[in-house]
């Protein structure tokens, strides 16, 4: 299971392995930064290129994004939905099945409370993965919605 979340400047990926009846495991995560000297095209490219190899080295099941959140600013949503939609396109190609959940219902899943903190979120998502270094923020985000997937999908 993949998990993204995607944003213009830090797009965060966790890959975890999800076994019945066993604690799921991290297998890797990382988050595709792009400096903000760069243009939008190509940050898009950026992140679809990470997406794509992340994807391909390690060909998940499924790929699980949170959706986008409510902004006030009509750019910052723009830009948001251009960096979903460069990492979308990048699972799509490669045949993943793809699913998105809100961040309310992220932050249920895997803390239990809707409003927690990127802060909570992070050490409940170590936690849960038995995972000794801290996570950034993305990647936390990111292993959250792939622990959300997992907990909620059902065939």
């Amino acid at each position: 299971m993949l998990g993204i979340d995607p944003s213009l400047r830090g797009t965060g990926l966790a890959l975890i392995e999800f076994a019945a009846g066993r604690t799921p495991v991290l297998l890797r995560c990382e988050t595709v930064r792009v400096p903000a000297k760069h243009p939008m095209a190509f940050c898009l490219g950026e992140i679809h290129r990470a997406v794509t190899r992340f994807v391909g080295d390690f060909a998940p099941r499924h790929v699980a994004l949170e959706q986008t959140i409510y902004v006030q600013n009509f750019q910052t949503a723009q830009i948001l939905g251009a960096a979903r939609g460069a990492a979308i396109a990048a699972v799509a190609l490669q045949g993943v099945e793809t699913f998105e959940y809100p961040p309310l219902r992220v932050k249920q899943a895997v803390v239990g409370a809707g409003r927690a903190s990127k802060e909570q979120m992070a050490r409940t998502v170590m936690a849960l993965l038995g995972h000794g270094r801290p996570l950034a923020f993305d990647e936390a985000d990111a292993a959250g919605v792939a622990l959300c997937h997992a907990f909620t999908w059902r065939a």
